[in-house]
């Protein structure tokens, strides 16, 4: 498979091994992930939405017979658990807003109110994550599990500023690396209050603390670094 902008032009090349030719594709399977050649993320989203009716007609059969409560175990082990899977890598797509809209479906099918209804105070009710919370909270997770990966801006230069204790972030003129997760993790962590950023060494206590950050911030955060 060939990696490419949208704008480029795939290369006609042949590529053989021993007497088996190597066909081109336009997206392959990777560990979960379906990646096409100028990654837009589309082939994958195709398939989580495909995977969410599913979730959501047995969510919508169930919903007059269970509990609220066993409906939300289900909705964590059939809706959240694909939601969350290398969401830090699909969900800045153009495409991805399929999944939020999906996600609205559901919750409102399991609180049983309109289709107009907001979804924000019933996410709260269930104590579920919306999508871009949960975004937000696997990205950082992915900095603080990954520091090894990242530099200070005090190891960079010596001036003494307010920011020297923040991660460094690299200068890029492509968008595809700019909203990809390395800077984004970056401005992400970049943006935390100073007493969460402080609780990165243990990770028990900083995913406590994100889990407290509020829905409200949560939003307003994920504006902040796009």
């Amino acid at each position: 498979m060939q990696f490419m902008s949208k704008t480029n032009y795939a290369v006609n090349v042949n590529i053989n091994y021993k007497t088996n030719r190597i066909n081109n594709v336009y997206y392959t399977n990777f560990l979960g992930l379906t990646l096409d050649r100028t990654l837009s993320w589309k082939p994958h989203i195709d398939q989580l939405i495909s995977k969410l009716n599913s979730a959501c007609y047995i969510i919508r059969s169930l919903k007059s017979i269970i509990s609220l409560k066993n409906l939300r175990m289900i909705y964590f082990s059939s809706v959240h658990s694909i939601i969350s899977y290398s969401i830090i890598f699909w969900v800045n797509s153009t495409y991805s807003k399929t999944i939020f809209k999906l996600q609205n479906r559901i919750i409102r099918i399991m609180m049983n109110v309109g289709n107009r209804e907001s979804c924000r105070e019933l996410l709260k009710k269930l104590n579920i994550i919306p999508l871009h919370s949960q975004y937000i909270f696997s990205l950082l997770l992915f900095v603080v599990e990954n520091v090894n990966m990242f530099k200070s801006n005090s190891l960079v230069h010596s001036i003494n500023t307010r920011h020297c204790s923040d991660v460094y972030q690299p200068s890029s003129h492509l968008s595809k690396v700019q909203k990809g997760v390395y800077h984004t993790g970056i401005k992400a962590f970049n943006c935390l209050p100073p007493r969460i950023k402080s609780l990165s060494s243990d990770m028990r206590k900083f995913k406590s603390a994100l889990k407290k950050f509020s829905f409200g911030r949560f939003i307003l955060y994920y504006s902040r670094i796009l």
